[in-house]
């Protein structure tokens, strides 16, 4: 992207709201936006990649503090890598152990439909009795 985008065609491209992309700015979760000579905010490619960063940050979990950490350091420059690069394999790290949690969660209600694809396939109940009631039994193969 060589030219710069209006804040609607970014809000657009991002999924974030124009107010939420002013409260970014703001707070300092993403660079200063340059101006054009109307004033209006123009946002060029770097700013863009950064914001993206951003959204995946917070979505995996960054606290907004660790986030607005990240993008102060990223505006001093090279010195500051070793830092970033620190900051972001303790995020990492946090993001590995929550997959972790969520595949067993995952897991657990894969179990559960098992279960439940058994129970209606034998025509039992969770006592695992075999359901006689012919009504009941429509019931059980309805999925509503």
């Amino acid at each position: 992207m060589s030219a710069t985008l209006s804040i609607a065609e970014v809000a657009e491209r991002t999924g974030l709201s124009k107010d939420t992309l002013r409260w970014y700015e703001s707070e300092g979760l993403i660079p200063s936006v340059r101006r054009d000579a109307s004033g209006y905010r123009a946002y060029d490619d770097a700013v863009v990649r950064m914001i993206e960063l951003v959204i995946r940050l917070r979505r995996t979990g960054m606290p907004v503090r660790d986030a607005k950490a990240f993008v102060a350091m990223a505006r001093q420059g090279a010195a500051t890598h070793g830092r970033r690069l620190a900051l972001l394999r303790e995020h990492r790290q946090r993001v590995l152990a929550h997959l972790a949690e969520v595949e067993g969660d995952l897991h657990a209600i894969d179990s559960k439909i098992d279960h439940y694809v058994d129970l209606i396939s034998q025509g039992r109940d969770c006592a695992d009795q075999v359901v006689t009631d012919l009504e009941i039994l429509s019931q059980q193969r309805s999925s509503r």
